[in-house]
């Protein structure tokens, strides 16, 4: 999508970023806050990923994936923006921790928007090129790397400064990726990818590709980055709705394990030979076992099924333009039949960034930020 260029403003605060990189990080509040000053723990994120945190990437492409319509948004000040869920994603709180105003979307940012990073990710998109078709428009991982390069043309090529990479150095790189490989490729009985891999042969093709894009992301200027895991894709509504007892599917869950364990791997083999770089894994399976091992605890009581939605578990179809949600939706785990509540999304994204080594290995990422 074009990008208007650069305003003189965004050149200035870009300028006044990479000025500032060792001095506290502290820059102004977005307009309109009064003069107040925002201290944030690092330059910028920038996002990748799906619709677990598209924030409205896929609002005017040809696509069937798409959440810019009511109730989506019903919880969120901006409306239904395009994001898959009834308010926040894990990234919001993320961003919010960090000290950042929320990510804006890379179909819409430009200029000084950009200060604080872009959200590239699209709902349907995968680590595979192939992945998502059936939703016909979506990003795939590799146009969302060529998408950031984009962004690095704006602004090198108008600013000229080499410390821009400084900049990039210390800005936090969220990558959360996967899951459509296996929802919307691997399990889709229209692909033959199940009929050409078994479990650890696909774990391990989608890891090589995985980790040949982070690489181009180091190359590109990343240092520090968050690795989100794959969670129990087996207690999803959709995958629940596809059987009679309503109970998890154990087949997709050990499914996926190969993947999760390839990507810890690989964490580890990229920190060892990519000088400077750091990670930080968020184990989002142990989160939601966690979650639904203390669902009570946390005022959960709707563990098996979606907020929006039609049919069994309320993950048959998911929620269509106006439908009428649940109204409590702070007891429920699922917003429809793949997302998570907003609720769900706080409390991960609190876990993510100040968590222990169960939820964020090695290092959770307040301490990823403070490197």
């Amino acid at each position: 999508m074009a990008h208007r260029q650069l305003t003189l403003c965004g050149l200035l605060v870009m300028l006044l970023l990479v000025c500032n990189m060792d001095s506290g990080l502290v820059w102004g509040q977005e307009d309109g806050a009064g003069g107040s000053e925002r201290k944030a723990l690092v330059p910028a994120m920038f996002i990748f990923g799906d619709s677990l945190i598209d924030n409205g990437n896929n609002n005017n492409l040809a696509s069937l994936a798409k959440a810019n319509y009511f109730p989506y948004g019903i919880d969120f000040s901006g409306g239904s923006t395009g994001r898959f869920s009834n308010g926040y994603t894990i990234v919001d709180t993320i961003a919010e921790l960090l000290g950042l105003p929320l990510v804006p979307p890379y179909s819409e940012v430009s200029g000084d928007q950009m200060r604080y990073g872009v959200n590239y990710a699209s709902a349907a998109a995968g680590i595979l090129d192939d992945t998502g078709r059936n939703f016909v428009g979506r990003i795939p991982f590799n146009q969302q790397i060529k998408n950031f390069e984009n962004t690095l043309d704006q602004i090198t090529g108008t600013l000229g400064v080499p410390d821009v990479s400084q900049s990039l150095s210390k800005s936090i790189f969220f990558i959360g990726m996967g899951s459509n490989d296996y929802l919307n490729n691997y399990l889709m009985p229209n692909y033959n990818t199940k009929f050409q891999y078994n479990a650890q042969q696909y774990a391990d093709l989608l890891s090589q590709q995985y980790s040949q894009q982070i690489s181009r992301l180091y190359n590109l200027g990343a240092r520090k980055f968050v690795i989100a895991g794959l969670g129990l894709m087996g207690c999803i509504p959709s995958i629940l709705a596809q059987s009679s007892n309503g109970i998890c599917s154990e087949e997709v869950n050990q499914l996926v394990l190969p993947f999760n364990t390839n990507t810890k791997a690989m964490i580890n083999n990229l920190s060892a030979n990519l000088p400077g770089s750091r990670f930080s894994y968020i184990d989002i399976k142990n989160m939601f076992q966690y979650l639904l091992a203390n669902a009570g605890t946390y005022g959960f009581s709707a563990l098996n099924r979606g907020c929006c939605g039609i049919g069994r578990n309320r993950g048959q179809i998911t929620c269509l333009p106006f439908q009428t949600p649940c109204p409590d939706r702070k007891q429920y785990i699922f917003w429809d039949a793949f997302h998570p509540t907003e609720a769900v999304n706080m409390l991960f994204g609190q876990r993510a960034f100040n968590g222990n080594t169960e939820f964020a290995y090695p290092i959770n990422i307040q301490q990823l930020a403070g490197l």
